[in-house]
C-alpha cells in the first residue's frame, strides 16, 4: 500500500535545511550557484596593481641592487690641529718637539721684560757666586807647576803627577761652577713653570703674580734644586750612567712641585712617574735645550772670552794659565749676558715638557682646555 501522507521523518527528511551562511543547493536548471555574503569575513585582498581612489601613485620599483641612499647627517667637525684649542702659548694636545721649542719662543716674545728680568736675576746671581768660588780656587792654581817648566830632564812620575794635579784643580774649579749653574737653573725652571702655567690659558702673567704662586714654596724648591743639583752633577762627572739616570727621570720635580702644589718628596716621585715610559724622548728634549743654549752662550761669550786669555792654553800647551780678577770680571759679565737668554730657555722647555707629559699620560689638555673656558668640538 502506498502511503502518499508522508509523515514527519519520512523521505522528506532526508534533505538538510540550508543554514544561514551555508549555500543551498542549486536547483536544477538554475545555473551557478550565488555566494552568500558573510559580513564577518575580512575583505578580500585587493589584486596587485590595485589602488584606492583618490591615492597618489607609488613610487616605481627600484632595480636589483639598489640600495636607499643614506639619510642626510650633519657634517663632522674638521680634525683641529690645535688639539682642543691654542688659547695660550701651546696647543692643548700632545706636542712635539717642534711645538715646544715653539712654545718656549712664544712665551719669551709674549712676556719678554718678565722671563728675561727673571733670567737676568738668575744669570747675575750664578755669575756671583761663580767669581767668589773661581777666585779662591785659582788662588790655589798660581803654585801649580807646570809640565813645561819640569824640563826635559823630568821623570815620568813627575810628569804624570803635574798632569793628574791639573786636571784634579780643574776640576775642583768647574765643580762649584756646576753646581751653582744646576741649582739655579732648577730653581728658574719653577719660576718659569708658574709663567707657563698661567700663558698656556692665554691669562695675564706678572712678576708679582708668578711670586705669589712660588713663594709658599721656595724653601721646598730650593731643597729640589741642591738634590736634584748635587746628584745630577756629580753623578755626572763621577759615573755617567747614574748621573744620567737622575738628571733625566728628576728633570720634572721643579714645575711638578710648583704646579702641583705637593711636597718634597711628591714633586720627585711625581717626576718619576711622568718619566717613566718615556725616557729616551725627555733625554732628547733636555739634550736638544741644553745644545742650543750651549751654542747661544758660546756666541755670546766668545767677545768677553777673547780679552780673558782663556785661549793661552792652545797657544802655550804646556803653561798653566791662571786667571785674574780683571779677567775673571769679564767671564761673569759674559755670563750674564748669555745667562740671561739662556737660562729662561732651558727653564721653559723644561717647564712645557712637564706639562706635554701631563697631557700624554693623565689627559690634562682637557683640564686645561675647561680651566681656559674652551669648549669641546660637538662630536666629543
Amino acid at each position: 500500500m502506498t502511503d502518499t501522507g508522508g509523515a514527519p521523518g519520512g523521505e522528506g527528511a532526508d534533505t538538510p535545511t540550508p543554514s544561514r551562511g551555508v549555500p543551498a543547493a542549486p536547483a536544477p536548471g538554475s545555473g551557478e550557484p550565488k555566494p552568500t555574503e558573510d559580513h564577518t569575513a575580512s575583505p578580500a585582498t585587493p589584486p596587485r596593481g590595485w589602488q584606492a581612489p583618490d591615492t597618489p601613485p607609488a613610487p616605481p620599483t627600484p632595480p636589483p641592487g639598489w640600495q636607499q641612499a643614506p639619510a642626510w647627517q650633519a657634517p663632522q667637525p674638521r680634525w683641529n690641529p690645535h688639539g682642543l684649542g691654542k688659547p695660550g702659548v701651546i696647543a692643548l694636545r700632545p706636542l712635539n718637539i717642534g711645538d715646544i721649542l715653539d712654545g718656549a719662543i712664544t712665551t719669551l716674545r709674549r712676556n719678554p721684560l718678565l722671563v728675561l728680568g727673571i733670567g737676568a736675576v738668575v744669570a747675575v746671581i750664578s755669575a756671583a757666586l761663580t767669581f767668589v768660588a773661581q777666585k779662591f780656587l785659582y788662588a790655589d792654581l798660581e803654585s801649580l807647576t807646570s809640565t813645561a817648566e819640569l824640563g826635559p830632564g823630568a821623570t815620568d812620575e813627575e810628569l804624570r803627577n803635574a798632569l793628574f794635579g791639573t786636571l784634579g784643580d780643574l776640576l775642583i774649579v768647574a765643580l762649584p761652577a756646576s753646581l751653582i749653574s744646576a741649582l739655579l737653573m732648577t730653581v728658574a725652571t719653577g719660576l718659569m713653570a708658574a709663567v707657563v702655567g698661567r700663558a698656556a690659558l692665554g691669562r695675564e702673567v706678572t712678576f708679582g703674580i708668578v711670586w705669589s704662586e712660588v713663594q709658599p714654596r721656595l724653601l721646598p724648591l730650593l731643597g729640589v734644586a741642591f738634590v736634584y743639583a748635587l746628584t745630577s752633577t756629580i753623578g755626572l762627572m763621577l759615573c755617567i750612567i747614574p748621573g744620567v739616570l737622575a738628571w733625566v727621570f728628576w728633570a720634572l720635580a721643579s714645575p711638578a712641585l710648583v704646579l702641583e702644589r705637593g711636597t718634597f718628596r711628591e714633586a720627585f716621585a711625581r717626576s718619576v712617574k711622568l718619566v717613566s715610559g718615556a725616557f729616551w724622548r725627555v733625554l732628547g728634549v733636555l739634550v736638544l735645550a741644553r745644545i742650543i743654549q750651549s751654542f747661544f752662550e758660546n756666541i755670546i761669550q766668545l767677545p768677553f772670552a777673547l780679552g780673558t786669555g782663556v785661549f793661552d792654553g792652545f797657544l802655550n800647551p804646556g803653561k798653566v794659565s791662571v786667571p785674574g780678577t780683571g779677567e775673571l770680571l769679564l767671564q761673569s759679565a759674559g755670563q750674564i749676558v748669555s745667562g740671561t737668554i739662556a737660562i729662561p730657555f732651558v727653564a721653559l722647555v723644561t717647564a712645557i715638557l712637564y706639562l706635554d707629559q701631563r697631557m700624554r699620560r693623565e689627559g690634562m689638555d682637557i683640564e686645561l682646555a675647561r680651566a681656559a673656558g674652551v669648549q669641546p668640538p660637538q662630536a666629543w
